[in-house]
């Protein structure tokens, strides 16, 4: 594969005419927004998963011993995310949104970057959850992981729930776990109702989530994708950048008078 070309002013004016021309956008992030803050891509060479194996819904479950290597992974903040904050390509999202040219935000990360850097909890639509917190499996009931890693460190073990005593996981999507309906439908929803669709920092590998861009463009939305390397579906895009998320986003949206219109 050739090297990609650098992002040239006639990209840059076509993203903000885009921009400037919609009235209802949908943004969608993958994990390349928020490595510029530190998180690693799970799924790239030299990533969580190339390290450790993940753990299947279905024996987080069944297994007592395998919830404890969960938990010490958490604790231990094996995932990465912790002490993580938004960086410049965040910002950018947010303004955005606060600025009414977005209606959602549709991610696959679980590091709740886009509400620490101020977009409203209720414009972002998590397809595989939020991993700063925990909830139980049964009832629901949300709790905070750091009382939860009191008990594990004191007793060894996580409380089953005080409401319902049902198991308690964070609150994430596991492999083997059914994706969340509610959030689909909104995911699905906002994505019909669209006219714009930015993919920002996705593989697109990753289904069903990866057919939103694809259903956006059926209905007659504009398809934007910015990520690092070529995607499958750079061919139905109607702008493909590749280049640094968070620099050009500032450069676009961020430093571009549009926003403030």
């Amino acid at each position: 594969m050739g090297k990609t070309p650098p992002l040239t002013a006639s990209s840059n004016t076509e993203f903000a005419k885009l921009i400037v021309h919609s009235s209802r956008a949908v943004i969608f992030t993958g994990a390349g927004i928020s490595t510029e803050s530190g998180i690693p891509d799970f799924r790239s060479p030299g990533g969580v998963w190339s390290k450790m194996k993940p753990i299947q819904f279905q024996d987080f479950v069944a297994d007592p011993k395998i919830r404890h290597e969960s938990w010490r992974r958490k604790f231990d903040r094996l995932d990465g995310l912790a002490n993580a904050l938004p960086n410049s390509g965040h910002f950018a999202v947010a303004k955005l949104v606060n600025n009414n040219k977005v209606s959602h935000v549709i991610t696959q990360n679980v590091d709740n970057l886009h509400q620490n850097s101020g977009v409203p909890d209720n414009q972002v639509i998590e397809l595989h959850g939020n991993a700063t917190y925990a909830k139980c499996l049964d009832c629901g009931q949300v709790y905070e992981l750091s009382l939860l890693e009191f008990a594990f460190r004191k007793y060894g073990e996580v409380p089953d729930c005080e409401h319902c005593d049902g198991l308690l996981k964070t609150a994430t999507i596991s492999f083997g776990q059914s994706m969340p309906e509610r959030e689909m439908l909104l995911a699905e929803q906002a994505t019909i109702g669209c006219d714009l669709f930015i993919v920002i920092g996705s593989s697109l590998l990753v289904y069903p989530a990866a057919g939103f861009p694809l259903q956006a463009k059926q209905q007659g939305a504009k398809l934007v994708i910015l990520n690092r390397e070529p995607t499958e579906m750079d061919c139905y895009a109607d702008l493909v950048i590749h280049d640094e998320i968070g620099s050009v986003l500032s450069n676009i949206i961020l430093k571009s008078e549009i926003v403030y219109n």
